[in-house]
């Protein structure tokens, strides 16, 4: 039975997309696991809901994981780590691996400038989020960004159009560059290359390889860790657009 377990995969989700940022960091890392990852494209996006209605989509997501047999449950979204995560871990005996947004390396780079954290209306909103800001936030300008990741579930990661989104949505702070940005939701690591032509050489900072070293060590803790030599794999899910799973495979293989 013990074997069994250790077989099982590991179900990750999001919102949409994004989340796929932190599976090719977790296939990196454990590369004997497989994977189910799970897109709620239908409901994209989470971060302009309220914390109920994610709290109830993270909370149908998750069950369908278990359903198929996920040993453990990242939430590879940090609006959905906001409004669902601590309910998930009261819920479920299985570890539940959430994401942070990442205040605390970002608050290293700090000295006498400012932090830009970009992130999702919900993420800003949420506790964990404020909770961060208390302990970490010290010179950290938050900026919610409704309407920047819906250009990842569009496929738009240099285009035109996003640009433009981006110069408005940075003008007020180009008088004075940050000493380092927080890209706060999974899908904004897709759009590195996009954001550092508008800030060229400032550091972007993202919570995705902390996120996948907890779920190392959670499977580590809990001996759930694949056997050596097993041969990993992924299984990529959309609830909307079959299109979707296209773009997934697509993201897996671009380089930022």
């Amino acid at each position: 039975m013990a074997q069994q377990k250790k077989d099982a995969p590991i179900g990750m989700f999001d919102s949409g997309v994004g989340g796929v940022s932190v599976l090719r960091e977790a296939m990196e890392m454990l590369p004997g696991e497989h994977f189910i990852f799970y897109g709620d494209t239908l409901h994209a996006p989470y971060g302009t809901k309220t914390r109920e209605e994610v709290l109830q989509l993270s909370c149908s997501v998750a069950e369908k994981l278990i359903s198929m047999g996920a040993k453990a449950i990242v939430i590879a979204c940090n609006t959905a780590t906001s409004a669902a995560a601590q309910e998930l871990r009261q819920t479920y005996s299985l570890p539940i691996i959430a994401m942070e947004p990442a205040l605390k390396p970002a608050s290293a780079l700090h000295k006498d400038g400012y932090v830009l954290s970009l992130a999702t209306p919900g993420t800003i909103r949420g506790e964990k989020y404020q909770q961060l800001l208390q302990k970490y936030g010290e010179g950290v300008e938050s900026l919610p960004c409704p309407g920047m990741m819906e250009f990842v579930e569009k496929g738009e990661t240099d285009t035109e159009s996003l640009h433009r989104f981006l110069t408005d949505l940075f003008a007020p702070y180009k008088g004075k560059m940050p000493e380092a940005i927080v890209l706060g939701c999974t899908h904004y690591v897709f759009l590195k290359r996009a954001i550092q032509r508008h800030f060229p050489g400032v550091p972007l900072i993202d919570g995705n390889e902390g996120t996948v070293r907890q779920l190392k060590h959670m499977l580590e803790e809990n001996d759930l860790l694949a056997e050596e030599g097993s041969v990993g794999g992924v299984t990529l899910l959309s609830s909307g657009d079959p299109d979707a799973v296209k773009l997934m495979e697509k993201l897996m293989n671009s380089k930022e």
